[in-house]
């Protein structure tokens, strides 16, 4: 199955949203995509924990069928069977009011269940799910459709944590092996930075509900916002070497505290994935070692390593409600994984306005992940889905190369701690006028 036929298409109306025809077409689609991603690995590659952040293939596609097992199929029957009763503790991830999960760092050894075994309870988990959707009533699909929806939602993001885990472990081999030979877009020279205006005032932050969204997006309420502009572009590689060849990473006036600690601690001088070979720079891709394309949009960066550079360029990063009130009604259109690219690709627009806003690479902003005002979890253990984790991490906003278009809104709020580096992570300027 190839990724561009995980279209994003519009319902009418809630109602079509949970519409038999609808969840069975995406649920498909997903799953199917999930194996799609799997087809270039050997078997070798299905086992590694390359660190703690990440985690094993196999246990990614195990975990989003336990999912549906456990926020599904064992809600809607009352004698569900699963296929290994132990499933429930090695797969679970965090949710403690279903029950002790297994310890993240020890995923990587878990050579049992086999690869195959893993498939095959994919595959049954699949078959009780359709057999579920086939069958349900209309009280039903009401009742249990957002869950499902949910359960597509989720398993698109652990679609993107393999690309960026799969990155990540060939990374580390001397050999620096290709997951797929990619081709990418030619590059051209990118045009000097310009900068959009918007005018200070109260503004509308977060989602109206119309349409599917995670607990964290909600509910919609004002935020004044004094007058601001952002870059119309991301920052390239090109400009990030200007950076690096000022002594960036040797600054310590351009650091947060924690950020130099970090720095001198893990020895760092450029992104991750970049290493410099008889002076000139090379960066490993999914396609291989390659030399550094300068005028793709820079990534694999802390928000560390973001904010100093913000600082460098006397600049800042955007607050996240500048980001949502600039992204307005841009249409969703960039590099996304339907793209088949999995790398940040150079700009491609050379129209005025804002480009580059959706896909490419999660753009860092300068806001805590914190809750809205007003906000509550789900009930129940999905409340554990996003809410608990509301401390000490940043917002990043827009979507990569490693996320599906299908997934993405601009009230979406990713979040990770300021020294991840191996996602999709990337700049984009902020001033205050």
């Amino acid at each position: 199955m190839d990724a561009t036929t995980v279209k994003k298409t519009t319902p009418n109306s809630a109602t079509d949203r949970y519409s038999r025809e609808r969840l069975i077409n995406r649920f498909k689609a997903i799953r199917d995509f999930s194996d799609q991603l799997t087809e270039p690995l050997e078997i070798e590659d299905f086992v590694v924990q390359a660190m703690e952040n990440t985690s094993p293939t196999k246990w990614h596609l195990a975990h989003v069928s336990w999912f549906y097992e456990t926020f599904l199929l064992d809600k809607v029957y009352d004698n569900y069977q699963s296929l290994h009763p132990q499933y429930a503790y090695i797969f679970n991830s965090y949710y403690l009011q279903t029950g002790e999960p297994h310890t993240r760092s020890k995923r990587g050894l878990l050579t049992r269940p086999t690869v195959r075994e893993v498939f095959e309870f994919r595959d049954y988990v699949n078959k009780e799910v359709f057999k579920f959707l086939e069958n349900a009533t209309e009280e039903q699909l009401r009742e249990y459709g957002p869950v499902i929806e949910i359960g597509n939602n989720h398993e698109q993001q652990h679609q993107e944590l393999m690309i960026t885990d799969f990155k990540y472990m060939f990374a580390q081999n001397p050999l620096c092996p290709a997951y797929k030979d990619l081709k990418l877009p030619d590059s051209k020279d990118v045009p000097p930075l310009n900068w959009v205006a918007f005018d200070e005032g109260i503004y509308q932050i977060g989602n109206k509900g119309d349409e599917f969204t995670y607990d964290n997006e909600h509910p919609r309420h004002r935020e004044f916002l004094e007058a601001f502009e952002l870059s119309d572009r991301l920052i390239t590689n090109r400009e990030f070497m200007e950076f690096m060849e000022d002594g960036g990473y040797e600054r310590s006036e351009l650091w947060l505290d924690d950020g130099w600690a970090t720095v001198n601690e893990n020895e760092w001088d450029s992104p991750l994935y970049w290493t410099n070979k008889e002076g000139q720079w090379h960066y490993y891709t999914l396609s291989g070692l390659r030399e550094v394309d300068p005028n793709e949009p820079v990534t694999h960066i802390s928000y560390y390593e973001a904010d100093a550079y913000a600082r460098w360029a006397d600049a800042r990063l955007a607050t996240e409600a500048e980001w949502e009130v600039a992204a307005a009604d841009l249409p969703y259109k960039g590099n996304f994984v339907e793209e088949g690219h999995y790398h940040p690709r150079p700009l491609q627009d050379r129209s005025s306005g804002l480009k580059q806003m959706y896909g490419d690479v999660w753009e860092w902003t300068k806001s805590a992940y914190d809750a809205y005002p007003g906000y509550e979890p789900l009930p129940g253990a999905l409340g554990e889905y996003n809410g608990k984790f509301m401390c000490s991490q940043y917002v990043l906003r827009g979507g990569s190369c490693a996320t599906s278009e299908t997934h993405i809104r601009k009230t979406y709020r990713n979040f990770f701690y300021p020294d991840a580096r191996w996602q999709f992570n990337g700049i984009r300027l902020a001033r205050t006028v």
